[in-house]
């Protein structure tokens, strides 16, 4: 597989793992009585999977777009001359126009 896949599979078991966490951390600290909401309902384990499924799709898109936006890349050009002394001189350029108002008739 390439190296791109790789990444993108360690980065979601990442964020799958980061939101687990997040949910246990949820019910641990029963935050506005999710515990007691989740324990004490017919489909509390629904909930506490939907949770967990979505936060995981979250976590793992941003925790892939950090890596992601994280790789340096050399093959810019754009940066070949910074810091070794090159000088951009400015060049004056006229600019004409028609009429007062830009060549716009008013209505």
């Amino acid at each position: 597989m390439p190296n791109l896949i790789h990444v993108y599979i360690r980065q979601c078991l990442i964020g799958f793992a980061l939101s687990a966490v997040f949910v246990a951390t949820l019910l641990y600290f029963n935050v506005v009585n999710l515990w007691h909401l989740v324990t004490h309902t017919s489909g509390g384990y629904l909930a506490v999977l939907l949770l967990w499924v979505f936060n995981g799709i979250v976590f793992a898109g941003v925790q892939f777009g950090i890596r992601i936006m994280s790789i340096k890349s050399d093959d810019d050009d754009d940066d070949d001359h910074r810091g070794r002394g090159v000088v951009l001189t400015p060049i004056p350029v006229e600019a004409t126009a028609n009429s007062r108002n830009g060549g716009y008739k008013r209505r």
